[in-house]
């Protein structure tokens, strides 16, 4: 899979290793599926919070921004997905930084969770019910889990624990 990752906003520099961070994270929600990477492309972009507000408002008719929007791609044609392309995952800096911290959590967990929260996204997961979502939070757990990090929806996290190293290759 090749992604494309990108830092609009240079908040982003709180978290120095995000572009190997996405593509761990990337590969654990592949590894979580029990599915190979499609032979697809993916944009990961990391962007302020001004940036996210206007595509919530002009995509989703909300005010504000929001932690992460996924955009599939569209097929020109019309009628579903371009062929290879996956989407975009937008993440907004200040947001992510302060659920970080209100939820106790290190930055790089919160980021590797909205990262697999966008992209099951993008596969067509929803949480807009209550069986879909539990679907989708299981796989998120498994995801986060092969990225040797607690349950995001758990309460009370470890402190300090963070990505282990050797999961922030840079393939």
């Amino acid at each position: 899979m090749e992604i494309d990752v990108l830092t609009e906003d240079d908040a982003w520099r709180a978290l120095p290793k995000r572009e190997a961070l996405a593509r761990s994270a990337v590969r654990a929600v592949f590894e979580a599926l029990d599915r190979p990477e499609p032979p697809s492309e993916l944009s990961i972009v990391f962007t302020g919070d001004a940036a996210v507000a206007d595509l919530n408002r002009r995509w989703r008719a909300k005010a504000g921004p929001t932690n992460v929007l996924s955009f599939p791609a569209a097929d020109t044609a019309g009628g579903g997905q371009e062929p290879g392309t996956l989407g975009d995952i937008v993440l907004a800096a200040g947001v992510v930084a302060a659920e970080a911290d209100a939820q106790g959590k290190p930055l790089a967990n919160h980021t590797a969770h909205l990262i697999v929260h966008g992209l099951l996204h993008l596969l067509g997961y929803d949480h807009a019910e209550d069986a879909t979502a539990e679907a989708m939070e299981r796989l998120e757990v498994r995801a986060m889990a092969r990225l040797g990090l607690p349950d995001p929806y758990e309460v009370a996290t470890a402190p300090g624990r963070n990505v282990r190293p050797e999961l922030l290759d840079e393939r």
